[in-house]
């Protein structure tokens, strides 16, 4: 899905993250956060990001782990009730 530019935000992270060792980039998009690594991530990896972010869905797909949103984008078409 294509994201308007100023939506990706490239490494914005504080003194108090910590990545894997393997990860080349972090990116946010919107609420959601890519950690892209050199090579596929292991569950270590996968642990960790999930204690970076304790009350979310972290994914891990090879050499992506993904931190989804906790909710859906203001320009999100959501159903009515």
């Amino acid at each position: 899905m294509p994201q308007d530019a100023d939506e990706v935000r490239i490494s914005e992270t504080t003194a108090a993250q910590v990545w894997p060792a393997r990860t080349q980039t972090v990116s946010f998009i919107g609420s959601a956060c890519v950690v892209t690594g050199a090579g596929d991530f292991e569950l270590d990896d996968l642990n960790l990001v999930r204690h970076t972010f304790p009350d979310r869905h972290v994914t891990l797909d090879g050499d992506v782990i993904t931190v989804w949103p906790t909710s859906p984008p203001d320009n999100a078409m959501t159903p009515s009730p």
